[in-house]
């Protein structure tokens, strides 16, 4: 019997022994499963801070705190000014962090392999099981395993520790806000010494027609026996409404400590295909069998679709042209930090896909697998990418000085991770290289890193984010021509210009701005396959300086509410009507005015607000913005048409001159004459009142599900209040928790683990957890002078 989350074999027993007063948890087999996959990411104990002889099975770490993992202690605070991280890390705290666990494991288990898999730690990792050293990984980013089973103790009353020590304490290491420690999930994996091995299922789909698609199916397994044995790899296939659709096997002996792989085809009849409205996934279950007995078994989606690049029409998927509009994101969000639950991410991509985006790309790392899993049931298109440097780095302490050594493996082992996911559709080995000016290192350097891509996995092209192509002549010294893909930051002019030179190369835009004249480069061309902005959502880190803490182009903010760029991408991109309307003033002289941005120099830009609540309400006028993929705006105030304006061709917004007056600005946005949207703006009175809404109205206990509780202050008409800002306090009753709160405010040092936060604009969120009960969570947000606002949300067990 297989369970691929095994918690009915993970038997928990609280008890506290007379060594350590940490709890104890016990793991038994107790269905005889052929593979247990094992959550331990409850109750490690936790040290901030390096600590002697951490790392010895019988250290005292009955002091320590309890946390669950995954787990981001930076993100807790406080801002410091003077913190090591710097305006890279957010002004948030770094250094060494220490985590143990304490179990016992079955004498059940005895005879068979042990495992522990860390999904991400940052950063410099280094673990023990009972005192015994198992490994570095100085990248944070990338998924590793260890084996236990020769350093355990088995039996009830025997105690294991496993011992993680974090390090980021060299700074500064990023460009970008990291977090800290066990950032990610951890399990145990118990296999039959025959069994498939680390990430060693490989699924590809080499033809596919309306009528049928063949499946080929690589299975590697290991044979950790100590004799040879005689093996049988099954395959099933599954669809996506649960039918067995084909099955196929193959057979071979393995040596003793031998691995070897089994190629098992197959052909699908009438095949599903995966696509963005329709993300359907297939699942094959691989099956290791000895001597008429299955020893393990592996379940692995996939997607069946065909999805490739080509010079003339771009990107195509099923046969159909896909104009790529992508976004970057990094893989911290925002109050959550580095430990993001799937639902979050769920939640942020849904507002990006409102907007119209249709795929991420991982800037610049690998990101966690359960965001390529969702990408997959969501039907997001993702560029994958590994590194922001390669043996030139671009921050004293970061990667560059491990590249050499590590990248081979850390990218090899992200491929074999990855390669099955149907949303996946290119990898890019870099971002911005500093090493391509020195062209023989960086063509060595880029010739090993796609041969190691091509051959793990040959189905998928290789791109790079080039860095000033033209300076360093990538596009006529033969680099750039290295790649699959041709790939280019901010520079899609240049981009066009070579492929001009070269009609044959294909191309793509892997990061770029808000530019309307770039997107329309990107529109008219159809073999420009598309763009990824930079960037999607607001992320922590990468400031100017104190006291902002907060890189703020995004689409969304870090509340996930949308500017009015979302709104105007939202107008080009998304084929849903829509219409948005915003208030354009000119740029100040300094903002905001506060010391701390004597001496920054940048471009001062038109400001736009989603309000009609000027500061000034005597006669003047206003310049308003009106972003709209209709036919035809009509503009309405207080009644009034204020004219129609027509889909201007070149992707330009309408605007309007409008004397102010006290009351409603309406648009209204109509297709062949009929109204299909509309936005409307009202001047605020008094603040009054808090609204509270929630984005899910259900959770499940969990580290994976959250509920996001957005705040607005009113008038008594339920008008936003855009100057208010109210400290709101949140009460939760219930079976749940306040786990952060987080405003739109990117010089707020406020701290996110909190149960108060002083709106910004009118608004403010918190985030909300399941307890492990049933019930109705109950979530006040109140503020002195104002009306309590109240949610509230079912809870419901596993």
């Amino acid at each position: 019997m297989f369970r691929n989350l095994a918690i009915a074999f993970l038997l928990v027993c609280c008890v506290a022994v007379a060594a350590n007063a940490a709890p104890i948890e016990y793991v038994a087999d107790a269905a005889n499963s052929v593979r247990d996959v094992i959550s331990i990411d409850a109750r490690w104990g936790f040290n901030r801070g390096d600590v002697s002889a951490a790392s010895m099975r019988e250290f005292d770490d009955r002091d320590w705190q309890t946390v669950d993992v995954p787990h981001d202690w930076a993100i807790a605070g406080p801002f410091a000014k003077d913190a090591p991280a710097s305006r890279e890390g957010a002004f948030l705290p770094s250094g060494v962090a220490w985590y143990r666990k304490h179990f016992s494991i079955s004498n059940d288990f005895i005879g068979k392999k042990v495992f522990i898999e860390f999904d991400g730690v940052m950063a410099n990792s280094d673990v023990w099981i009972n005192g015994h050293h198992l490994g570095h990984r100085p990248n944070g980013y990338v998924s590793f395993r260890y084996e236990l089973t020769d350093h355990l103790k088995f039996g009830a009353n025997e105690e294991n520790v496993i011992a993680v020590r974090s390090d980021t304490a060299k700074q500064v290491a990023s460009r970008w806000y990291t977090g800290s420690g066990i950032y990610r999930h951890v399990r145990m994996v118990v296999v039959d010494p025959v069994h498939v091995a680390y990430e060693g299922v490989y699924v590809t789909t080499p033809e596919i027609t309306s009528a049928h698609a063949t499946v080929d199916v690589e299975v590697r397994v290991e044979n950790r026996n100590d004799k040879k044995r005689e093996v049988k790899v099954s395959t099933t296939i599954v669809d996506p409404d649960g039918t067995v659709v084909a099955e196929g096997n193959a057979a071979s002996e393995l040596e003793s400590g031998a691995s070897g792989m089994f190629d098992v085809h197959s052909v699908v009849e009438n095949p599903v295909l995966w696509s963005l409205e329709s993300p359907k996934l297939y699942t094959v279950i691989a099956k290791v069998i000895v001597d008429g007995v299955t020893r393990d078994q592996v379940s692995t989606p996939f997607g069946i679709r065909r999805a490739e690049f080509r010079s003339d029409t771009g990107f195509v998927l099923n046969g159909e042209n896909v104009k790529i509009k992508g976004v970057c994101l990094h893989h911290c969000a925002g109050a959550l930090g580095a430990a993001v639950p799937v639902s979050a991410w769920e939640h942020r991509l849904s507002r990006l896909r409102e907007l119209g985006v249709n795929a991420v790309r991982t800037a610049h790392n690998p990101v966690a697998r359960e965001f390529l899993d969702l990408c997959d049931r969501m039907g997001v298109l993702v560029m994958d990418e590994f590194f922001d440097c390669w043996t030139i780095g671009k921050r004293r302490e970061d990667y560059h000085h491990h590249f050499r050594e590590w990248a081979h493996r850390d990218m090899a082992d992200t491929l074999r991770r990855d390669r099955n996911h149907p949303s996946v559709i290119l990898y890019s080995v870099g971002n911005e290289i500093h090493d391509t000016p020195r062209e023989e290192l960086a063509k060595s350097i880029l010739k090993d890193l796609v041969a190691i891509c091509h051959d793990i996995d040959p189905t998928r092209p290789v791109t790079q984010g080039l860095f000033r192509p033209n300076v360093s002549h990538d596009y006529d010294n033969g680099l750039a021509d290295m790649l699959d893909v041709i790939g280019t930051n901010y520079r899609d002019l240049e981009l066009l210009q070579a492929w001009r030179d070269q009609p044959g190369r294909k191309i793509i835009g892997t990061e770029q701005g808000h530019d309307r004249k770039i997107w329309l480069a990107c529109r008219d061309n159809d073999h420009h396959a598309g763009q990824f902005l930079w960037v999607g959502i607001d992320y922590l880190g990468e400031s100017w300086q104190w006291p902002v803490t907060t890189y703020n182009s995004g689409l969304l903010d870090r509340t996930l509410r949308s500017y009015a760029r979302g709104r105007e991408r939202q107008s080009w991109w998304s084929e849903t009507p829509m219409v948005r309307v915003f208030r354009r003033i000119a740029p100040t002289e300094k903002t905001p005015t506060d010391p701390g941005y004597e001496g920054i120099q940048w471009k001062r830009q038109q400001v736009l607000f989603d309000d009609w609540s000027p500061r000034a309400t005597d006669d003047h006028e206003e310049n308003v913005e009106v972003y709209s993929n209709c036919d035809e705006v009509e503009l309405v105030l207080n009644g009034r048409s204020l004219g129609v304006q027509a889909l201007p061709s070149d992707a330009s917004a309408r605007n309007w001159s409008v004397p102010f007056s006290v009351g409603r600005l309406i648009a209204i946005g109509r297709n062949d004459g009929v109204e299909v949207a509309r936005d409307e703006l009202a001047t605020a009175g008094e603040a009054a009142r808090i609204e509270v809404r929630v984005n899910r109205s259900t959770l499940t206990p969990g580290f994976d599900e959250v509920a996001y509780v957005e705040v607005t202050v009113t008038d008594s008409s339920g008008v936003r209040v855009p100057r208010s800002e109210s400290e709101i306090a949140f009460k939760v009753d219930g079976p749940g928790k306040l786990i952060a709160v987080d405003s739109a405010s990117i010089v707020s040092h406020e701290p996110f683990q909190a149960s108060r936060r002083r709106a910004f604009r009118g608004r403010c969120i918190g985030i909300v957890r399941a307890t492990d009960s049933k019930g109705v969570i109950s979530v006040t947000a109140s503020a002195e002078g104002l009306i309590p606002g109240v949610a509230k949300i079912d809870v419901s067990p596993e």
